[in-house]
């Protein structure tokens, strides 16, 4: 099992989930409902991927999911501070555009 945690803060209006670790198959499941929960909690849901180190179609999964959960209820998920990989990941998925944060929003994650 990969080491993985999903941390939730939240704070005016919105509410950001801190990924730590390795986002495989096995944190699927618990990913999914983080951020669902999340979604169900704020219009607004920021991931943050800066501790993130690997992230597969599982994890893709996941952020898709709960997209299209925020959008069916007006909210958004954005995804701020990937690199490395996890950046390239996002890139070939074409989430960095779909989940992209506005600008001013970035700064304060």
């Amino acid at each position: 099992m990969a080491n993985f945690e999903a941390r939730t803060s939240a704070a005016s209006g919105r509410i950001t989930v801190s990924l730590v670790g390795e986002c495989d198959l096995s944190a699927r499941e618990h990913l999914t409902a983080v951020l669902l929960d999340a979604v169900h909690r704020a219009k607004a849901v920021f991931v943050d991927l800066a501790r993130l180190t690997f992230i597969d179609s599982s994890g893709v999964h996941s952020l898709v999911t709960a997209h299209h959960a925020a959008k069916h209820t007006g909210g958004k998920v954005y995804v701020v501070n990937a690199a490395g990989a996890v950046a390239s990941v996002l890139e070939l998925t074409g989430l960095d555009t779909l989940l992209r944060a506005p600008a001013e929003d970035r700064r304060h994650v």
